[in-house]
């Protein structure tokens, strides 16, 4: 049965993506992306964009140490996920609510830019070696051996 909460964002990372692990070891990593509606302003002839909100991302696992070493403020992404509402107790001891995004992905947009991908290690974070996914890094040297390859 497939799932009706799907959520596709796209738009540039407000703020470098914030890599933190849970006590067990597992990496999350948290990205703001803000997203902003372009329309043709008649008036001034011209493109004009308005703020239509910031949007919290979380990724878990390997991906997140991904993002983290490969996306910076100010990159234009791609999330795909789930809505995920909860709630929290602020200091004051009120309960507050916040909706943010369980992503399934988060990749560099290639509207307006490109992008080399490095294949990373299948399982297991490398917890910030040099392995991790490098957006515009050099080709590795050498192709993954064949069972490597998912398909």
């Amino acid at each position: 049965m497939a799932s009706d909460n799907v959520i596709t964002i796209t738009g540039n990372l407000a703020d470098d993506p914030e890599l933190r692990f849970t006590p067990n070891g597992v990496a999350v990593c948290s990205a703001r992306v803000a997203v902003n509606q372009r329309f043709f302003n008649k008036q001034t002839n011209s493109w004009d964009e308005r703020l239509d909100g910031f949007f919290t991302c979380n990724v878990w696992r390997d991906q997140a140490e991904n993002v983290a070493s490969s996306l910076t403020k100010g990159a234009r992404v791609v999330v795909i996920g789930r809505l995920r509402s909860r709630s929290y107790e602020d200091r004051e001891g009120q309960t507050r609510w916040v909706t943010e995004i369980e992503a399934d992905e988060i990749c560099p947009s290639l509207r307006w830019a490109t992008a080399k991908v490095e294949r990373t290690p299948r399982g297991g974070g490398s917890g910030g070696g040099s392995s991790e996914t490098s957006w515009g890094a050099p080709a590795p040297t050498s192709a993954p051996e064949p069972e490597d390859v998912p398909f």
